[in-house]
């Protein structure tokens, strides 16, 4: 049997809602993963949705908002920036309590704020639950009985692992939930439905993509990158719906051959979906590094679609690195307004053969001192590995990256894996040579760090001995 747990403390909350003989239902995304976890074997599905402390609540039998508000208050802190789709956020030992009125939504207008918005306080739940896009999210349970209710079938769906639409009318309301559609099932291993693909190649079809903001449709890509064991699913179904004419950088490298010496898996698209999912595994601790990783292994071969050759039955992509960075700023652009992400993803992009390459040609570490000053290190390595491990040669398989490991043990030798070396001279160190500041400054202290890196001083006294000769050279 299902059961379904949340935290005692809601406890209060719902009792004192008994009281004024109001109905308290949760629904969404907290039901969802808890059944998922009980079909799953304990997977633990609400670390993946994020919803563990994400709980939605509607709350049927109050006559008005302000009833809702007044019962809320006395428990916390209450946010109603919802209160225009009849949403009251409450926030309780840092869990983000969603409290909502039953409602019917019409659609009078393009955009997602296009609805007029009725309050239905005495609404039953089939019919409030209509507007909502997936049969596996429109499973509430009522806590006050203790019973899960089920109008649309979803909890069949989620055994089955299907995705389906609620309603077909209302799902095509929201072009975004093609995107949910597509994170959803690379998130949990769903398969779409035949009506629900229909529906959202048609969609496609109508352009309706394009009426979405850039905010939007990166917030359902971040949580395939971020949330799903295999982003790869999720592009490949885009790629089926005809939704990668959105994403032009990402449709050009489909069908880009390479050399099957370094690339038997196949094509470009191929060895960046089984990089992505590579990446999944080396992911960190934190989602703003990992998300730069994995828009790294998104855009890291852009540049072959444009650099590749084929000269004597041979295929080569020289310079690919360098010809992915106007692409992959393109693509990320289109995505986010995030000057960071740009800053951060294109450097990993420039130098990401540059691993095995300094491992192959048994680089001094002067040459891993300077790559330090122009990218961070332990991303370029978990690119780099990433990769590697993206590709189908028997050295891929064996899981060994020999010059990851080589090149990772020097850097951290070196103290650079998260930092360039700090440079040993100063302008202070100058002036104390009796030169006065100008703007000859900057050129000697460049000079200076280019001499510490080559190892011809390793300490300061020694810097300072080089300083006096380099300034005062006859």
């Amino acid at each position: 049997m299902i059961k379904i747990d949340y935290p005692n403390i809601l406890d209060e909350i719902f009792y004192k809602m008994q009281s004024l003989h109001a109905k308290p239902i949760i629904i969404g995304g907290y039901i969802r993963d808890n059944i998922l976890q009980f079909y799953s074997k304990g997977q633990d599905y609400s670390q993946k949705s994020g919803s563990s402390k994400d709980i939605d609540i509607e709350v049927y039998g109050l006559s008005s908002f302000s009833e809702l508000e007044d019962i809320l208050k006395e428990f916390g802190k209450i946010n109603t920036v919802g209160k225009s789709f009849g949403v009251c956020k409450l926030n309780i030992e840092n869990m983000d309590l969603d409290f909502s009125l039953p409602r019917l939504d019409n659609h009078i207008s393009a955009g997602h704020r296009g609805f007029e918005i009725s309050l239905k306080p005495d609404l039953d739940f089939k019919s409030a639950i209509q507007r909502r896009d997936f049969t596996i999210n429109a499973i509430g349970f009522d806590v006050l009985e203790k019973k899960i209710i089920d109008p649309y079938n979803g909890i069949s769906d989620l055994k089955n692992k299907i995705l389906k639409a609620v309603d077909k009318t209302t799902f095509v309301e929201d072009p975004l939930r093609i995107l949910r559609a597509v994170q959803f099932c690379a998130r949990f291993d769903l398969d779409m439905d035949e009506e629900l693909k229909t529906l959202c190649r048609e969609m496609i079809e109508s352009d309706l993509l394009v009426t979405l903001s850039k905010e939007r449709i990166f917030e359902e890509i971040k949580k395939l990158l971020l949330k799903s064991n295999t982003p790869s699913v999720g592009f490949e179904i885009l790629r089926q719906l005809g939704a990668l004419k959105y994403f032009p950088e990402l449709e050009a490298i489909i069908g880009v051959q390479q050399n099957p010496v370094y690339h038997p898996e196949g094509d470009v698209w191929t060895h960046t979906m089984l990089t992505l999912d590579a990446m999944t595994r080396l992911k960190t601790d934190d989602d703003k590094t990992n998300l730069v990783l994995m828009l790294a292994a998104l855009c890291h071969d852009f540049g072959k679609a444009v650099t590749t050759k084929e000269k004597m039955g041979v295929i080569t992509s020289i310079s690919h690195e360098t010809a992915g960075l106007i692409p992959a700023k393109n693509f990320i652009r289109r995505l986010s307004n995030q000057n960071e992400l740009i800053e951060r993803v294109l450097p990993l992009i420039q130098y990401h053969l540059m691993v095995t390459q300094l491992y192959e040609q048994k680089s001094k570490d002067s040459a891993l001192l300077r790559l330090a000053t122009k990218v961070n290190m332990q991303e370029l390595l978990l690119l780099s590995r990433a990769d590697f491990l993206g590709r189908t040669t028997e050295e891929s398989k064996s899981g060994v990256y020999k010059a990851g490991d080589a090149i990772q043990k020097r850097v951290k030798n070196l103290d650079i894996l998260h930092k360039k070396v700090p440079p040993l001279l100063q302008g202070r160190d100058i002036m104390a040579c009796g030169i006065s500041p100008s703007k000859e400054f900057s050129k000697i202290l460049d000079s200076a760090y280019e001499a510490q890196m080559d190892g011809i001083f390793n300490s300061y006294e020694e810097g300072m001995i080089w300083l006096k000769n380099f300034l005062f050279a006859e």
